[in-house]
């Protein structure tokens, strides 16, 4: 079978323990595993990790099958894109050196003729500035070396503590159409000639799609915590929503 298709997908929170973080993560493989039939390419747009911090010799246990997996992936010919999100932008170097090529928002390809601009959908407009005060401190070197003296025993568990935390404060977002920034961000690049087809996003935790100014298309793709298999299928021709209950 050719491999044409190219699969996009974000927000899984391994190692979040809500729900049932077991059949979140089998899941997760399941879909994996069946993505080398026809897969040419796979983007992971953000917050796969609900946590993640590696040391130089150290590197979270959540998801060991889930890399596992992905390993298997590339020995099978399928290119892995791995964005960092607002969850897991604590990633350095780990996953390139596994094979995964690691990209940063926003990130403008051309995949089949077609323009793509993707991101995890976080800080691209109009953050808040706690959030931007958050973003600061952590890419901040000189608190990240403070942290990394830290055991690992101790830091990981603060980390899950805070993302934990972190999500019990947040109520569920309300898509704004028009008014949403990401819309807002899309129609700027758009206006300032850095067009795309499609501009993928992740980070909101709900379904969207819009279509901007110039006919092109803005998506939102949803969260594994909801359940089913939330993802973008590009076949060379089109969009479309692979979302499996």
């Amino acid at each position: 079978m050719e491999r044409t298709k190219v699969y996009f997908t974000a927000d899984v929170h391994l190692g979040l323990a809500t729900a049932d973080p077991k059949e979140r993560e089998d899941r997760f493989v399941s879909w994996l595993k069946s993505l080398p039939r026809d897969a040419k390419a796979l983007y992971l747009l953000g917050d796969i990790w609900d946590f993640w911090y590696e040391y130089r010799d150290v590197v979270p246990k959540e998801g060991t099958r889930v890399i596992a997996q992905l390993i298997d992936l590339m020995d099978n010919g399928v290119e892995v894109w791995f964005m960092p999100g607002n969850h897991d932008i604590w990633c350095y170097s780990y996953f390139e050196s596994l094979g995964m090529h690691k990209i940063l928002q926003p990130y403008r390809t051309e995949i089949g003729g077609r323009r793509f601009c993707l991101g995890h959908g976080d800080r691209l407009k109009d953050a808040r500035w706690g959030y931007r005060l958050m973003l600061w401190v952590f890419n901040n070197r000189v608190l990240q070396a403070l942290f990394s003296t830290l055991h690992p025993w101790f830091a990981f568990r603060f980390g899950t503590s805070w993302s934990k935390k972190s999500r019990y404060t947040h109520t569920p977002y309300q898509w704004k159409g028009g008014e949403e920034p990401l819309v807002r961000f899309a129609e700027e690049e758009i206006a300032a000639g850095r067009t795309a087809d499609y501009f993928i996003f992740g980070h909101y935790h709900l379904d969207a799609r819009q279509t901007l100014s110039d006919g092109s298309e803005l998506f939102v793709m949803n969260t594994w915590l909801k359940g089913g298999t939330p993802c973008l299928i590009f076949d060379g021709q089109s969009l479309t929503t692979g979302q499996q209950q």
